[in-house]
């Protein structure tokens, strides 16, 4: 079976990296958490990380630099101007990035995403303050929309998972929107109870996001950005419900199939694609 490396990037204020390296293990991949001065240093010194021996680069959640200057916007820069034609090189090779909460700011304050017709360097889209003006920290319903093509959501129609951020909100001119739904680059979307989208109504859009946008990918699919934690719900039991849903089923005579929480698909998609293609 072929062996598939992921690159989790640690430091600064990265505090999701643990949850994220135990997902993509459980998803199969041989991953490495990596702190963002390895990756920096590597390529001039001939030291520390290389993204040539990865097939999968992960930005993930956390507050680096404690969100100064903006959530990731210090990440986005210190990478763009240090191993920025490195990444792009990963993109071109057809490997795979995922940016989630923090990572996701990232990759918009870098141009990764949405990467209009392969342009990974102009920034189109924001990621900016809830409409609450609050941290939210809670779970939420989404709607993945299945014609986009995105790599990491193959197969999968709604997902719960839990969100935690202050600067959540997707904006964007409406050009862009429109843009974005022609092209089918919006992925997922916050969604009520019964899975259709939230139309902007709170609780269900956690933080105003404009056309209820919780992620986009990039015109290939290869990059995909969210801001809920599919790292969060690599158990049955990271649910606020987990014990309804048990209950539930005793109640039929059945018992719960598998441990495995539903975010641990995202990273199997993955770890799949790269298997058969790369």
């Amino acid at each position: 079976m072929k062996k598939v490396k992921a690159l989790v990037l640690t430091g600064y204020g990265l505090n999701c990296d643990y949850e994220t390296d135990f997902s993509l293990k459980l998803a199969g991949a041989d991953t490495e958490r990596i702190h963002i001065n390895e990756l920096i240093s590597g390529p001039q010194s001939g030291a520390g990380a290389t993204l040539d021996n990865y097939h999968i680069l992960v930005f993930g959640g956390g507050f680096s630099w404690a969100d100064d200057h903006g959530a990731g916007v210090i990440m986005a820069a210190r990478l763009r101007y240090n191993v920025g034609e490195e990444i792009e090189d990963f993109i071109r090779e057809g490997r795979l990035i995922i940016g989630i909460c923090n990572g996701f700011q990232a990759l918009v304050n870098l141009g990764l995403l949405p990467g209009f017709d392969g342009d990974y360097r102009s920034r189109e889209v924001a990621l900016t303050y809830n409409d609450s003006g609050n941290f939210v920290d809670t779970w939420v319903k989404l709607k993945v929309r299945e014609d986009t093509g995105c790599i990491f959501t193959k197969g999968i129609s709604s997902l719960d998972l839990p969100v935690r951020h202050g600067e959540g909100k997707f904006y964007a001119k409406e050009e862009i929107i429109d843009k974005l739904v022609e092209k089918n680059q919006v992925v997922v979307q916050y969604a009520d109870k019964e899975g259709s989208p939230a139309h902007g109504k709170w609780p269900f859009n956690p933080n105003g996001s404009l056309h209820d946008i919780a992620g986009i990918c990039d015109s290939t699919g290869r990059i995909f950005g969210l801001m809920p934690h599919p790292e969060a719900y690599n158990h049955y039991t990271n649910h606020p419900d987990w014990v309804i849903r048990r209950e539930e089923l005793d109640r039929l005579g059945k018992s719960i199939e598998k441990e495995e929480g539903e975010g641990i698909t995202i990273f199997r998609n993955a770890v799949e694609y790269i298997r058969e293609n790369f």
